[in-house]
């Protein structure tokens, strides 16, 4: 099936969840809100499984409708014919194109693409945390930190372990003050720390062993050190040689275009540029690309926005009521539990991406 140009509007394809033909391609009917999905696949705290929470329904993304919504995935980008081929079979064509296609998660936030089994995912995972007696997690960033405050709050008298490879917890890209700050609290709610040690994860295991000869038993030991990669298979072609890093991310120029390909632009978690990844930077991103797009549409030679890096930021949720906030400026700021309820522990942000989305 292939979808053709009849008009003289520019085509605008985005990939992945406004005088343009818009046609955004995600393969599931609703976006999972990130932030939101370790306390959503905890327990049913909020009703975050649902799309009246953090599943959120794309259909009313295009302002006034104006807008087409294809639920399919990618399989290959043809940038000499400005031809998208599906995974369905479906070709679309652009003018210009905006890939958003994110990492690919492990660990219990590596939801299925079928919209389908997304439901029957979260039943699952939630059965096996409330199953478990105790927990231990492998891997101590934003993503450990974070699954262990919501374990807390559900569970409070269950053992929970996060095993770390470096001596605090997070990374350098954050102060060490703050870093001890985040080990303290998580410390005060009874979560054991295991810094300074790598362990391994295989499939069903019930224990963890480290090379300082460590064994580390529990019911559930999870994976929780984010991403395995960059969701760019696609442009691992000839047509796109030297598009992406070993690693995976697509190398752009300042104006967030990729270097050899003007029409192509990406934003979020995919680019390689030297910033954390997080999903707020991606509005940044998305808002320079807006601008670019308007104007490249309208002047193939307009002089185009550059992306600036901001300072490093993080929100730390330690459960519903509790977290931290660092900000990575002056001396680098640090705020504590209120601060971080108000801007997102609450609602883990729910309220505001389901407004971005129409809703």
């Amino acid at each position: 099936m292939s979808a053709k140009k009849n008009d003289d509007r520019k085509s605008v394809v985005i990939l992945d969840a406004s005088k343009y033909a818009l046609t955004l391609i995600e393969a599931r009917p609703y976006r999972i809100i990130l932030p939101a999905s370790l306390r959503m696949v905890v327990s049913e705290a909020d009703s975050l499984g649902t799309t009246s929470g953090a599943l959120v329904p794309l259909d009313k993304i295009f302002v006034d409708g104006k807008g087409e919504l294809i639920h399919d995935s990618l399989q290959e980008v043809d940038p000499e014919q400005k031809l998208l081929t599906l995974d369905s079979g479906r070709t679309v064509q652009y003018d210009i194109l905006i890939l958003a296609t994110g990492l690919t998660w492990t660990g219990p936030i590596a939801f299925p693409n079928a919209a389908e089994e997304v439901q029957e995912y979260v039943k699952n995972r939630r059965e096996e945390f409330t199953k478990a007696q105790s927990y231990v997690l492998v891997g101590g960033g934003a993503v450990g930190c974070e699954l262990a405050g919501e374990i807390k709050d559900i569970f409070p008298n269950k053992a929970v372990t996060i095993v770390h490879g470096q001596h605090l917890l997070l990374n350098d890209t954050y102060s060490e003050r703050y870093r001890r700050r985040v080990a303290t609290d998580l410390a005060k709610r009874g979560v054991n720390l295991q810094l300074g040690e790598v362990a391994t994860v295989s499939d069903d295991a019930t224990s963890v062993s480290t090379p300082s000869g460590k064994t580390i038993s529990a019911s559930l030991v999870l994976k929780t050190s984010g991403a395995s990669g960059p969701n760019t298979a696609f442009l691992r072609t000839l047509k796109f040689s030297g598009a992406l890093t070993d690693a995976g991310f697509v190398k752009v120029r300042p104006t967030l275009q990729l270097v050899d390909h003007p029409d192509i632009f990406a934003v979020g978690d995919i680019v390689e540029w030297a910033e954390q990844k997080q999903a707020f930077k991606a509005q940044f991103h998305a808002a320079v690309v807006v601008k670019n797009v308007v104007a490249l549409s309208k002047n193939a030679d307009a002089k185009l926005k550059n992306y600036s890096t901001m300072f490093e930021a993080v929100f730390l949720t330690n459960g519903k009521h509790d977290g931290s906030t660092y900000l990575g400026f002056l001396w680098g700021l640090i705020f504590g539990g209120w601060v971080t309820r108000m801007l997102k522990s609450r609602d883990l942000l729910v309220g505001r991406f389901r407004k971005d989305a129409g809703l």
